[in-house]
């Protein structure tokens, strides 16, 4: 799945490693990801489709790109690939790439790209998610097969990064037949109460300080990498932030009113201190299952999100993992009060460009590729 390791090295072969340019599609989180690029001195290269999208970045010039590509398709993009490579391009992926482009057409872009490429295919379905993640020790809502068996508060949510269109609460299967689209796949999720919290983790196969996560299996007792935790985040979802207002949902219904989950923006959050060592355990073991995946894994390279619910036991309940930049690291462009502690102003979209240029220095460009 992805690109061949080998093929991987025939491009950077060719690559000019101080001519390193940092390519991103407009949008998601391509402000902070260009701002720290730039920080750590790395030319940057804009895609985009569309005037309007390119001239919203003159608002911003701390990440206005060096250069812009503009397509009449993000499709176009593998047409390119050969343009990319003769301009020393590495490519940062975030959840908006893969939606534009496609799995399938992400996957075999021939360009290199930072991170594994291979774990999408372990995101992409909620399947292999939860066997993913509770082979690294996490906690699952109970998912329901048939919906028949609802019999209580469920959410269904849809495949692909949307931002949470589309998904609902569900009490029987009454309501479910109301509002599935039968046309998507969809999972049905027990909906446990609690607060949500969405851990943004890094981890950095080529460093060898810090917390360093501990291998399993043909792995164990091996110093795999470091695992740094960046920020964390709770998310504005439009409409259900405010549905409660209005009186109850069966209130809501008879005036066909159901609450959606559309996320609309992303506020800072610091967690309770004694919950840090269950989500570091968390996250861990996440990273160390993710090298067992499959035959030669790569595992997890760079950064990902738990997404997470915690109870009022002080229990996590992890429902989703992003394997790449998540937009609720946006609100930390000029670092979080965890990255701080380590170093003042390190965003996420930072430590990938300083994640590349300790590679380039180092000459292991390759172990953060794909």
């Amino acid at each position: 799945m992805g690109v061949d390791i080998e093929l991987l090295r025939q491009w950077l072969n060719s690559y000019d490693h101080n001519k390193i340019t940092i390519g991103v599609v407009a949008s998601h989180s391509s402000l902070q990801i260009l701002h720290g690029a730039r920080l750590e001195g790395f030319r940057t290269l804009g895609i985009a489709v569309g005037e309007n999208r390119r001239k919203i970045y003159s608002a911003f010039p701390g990440a206005d790109p060096d250069e812009w590509l503009m397509l009449d398709s993000y499709r176009e993009m593998l047409d390119h690939a050969e343009w990319f490579r003769e301009n020393n391009v590495i490519i940062i992926p975030h959840g908006s790439l893969v939606e534009y482009l496609g799995s399938t057409n992400f996957k075999s872009l021939q360009v290199p790209t930072f991170g594994n490429r291979g774990i999408l295919h372990w995101e992409s379905s909620r399947e292999r998610q939860r066997q993913w993640l509770e082979k690294g020790g996490c906690s699952m809502p109970k998912v329901i097969d048939d919906p028949h068996e609802i019999d209580g508060p469920v959410i269904v949510k849809y495949a692909g990064a949307k931002g949470g269109e589309g998904y609902f609460i569900a009490r029987d299967y009454r309501d479910f037949r109301r509002n599935v689209n039968v046309e998507q796949e969809f999972t049905i999720q027990e909906y446990v109460l609690g607060c949500r919290y969405y851990l943004h983790f890094f981890f950095d196969p080529t460093q060898t300080d810090g917390f360093q996560v501990q291998g399993k299996g043909k792995y164990a007792g091996q110093n795999l990498g470091r695992l740094e935790l960046m920020s964390m985040d709770r998310r504005d979802e439009s409409n259900v932030d405010e549905f409660y207002k209005l009186g109850s949902l069966r209130d809501l219904r008879e005036m066909s009113l159901e609450p959606s989950f559309v996320v609309t923006g992303n506020q800072p959050v610091v967690l309770r201190e004694s919950l840090l060592p269950r989500a570091f355990e968390m996250a861990e073991g996440t990273v160390a299952s993710s090298f067992e995946l499959e035959e030669d894994s790569r595992g997890m390279i760079g950064s990902f999100c738990l997404e997470t619910i915690v109870t009022d036991k002080l229990e996590f309940r992890v429902f989703e993992i992003s394997a790449r930049i998540v937009a609720g690291s946006n609100p930390f462009v000029g670092g979080s009060p965890y990255s701080d502690i380590n170093e003042p102003f390190m965003s996420t979209g930072r430590r990938i460009a300083r994640c590349i240029k300790k590679a380039i220095e180092n000459e292991c460009l390759e172990q953060i590729l794909s």
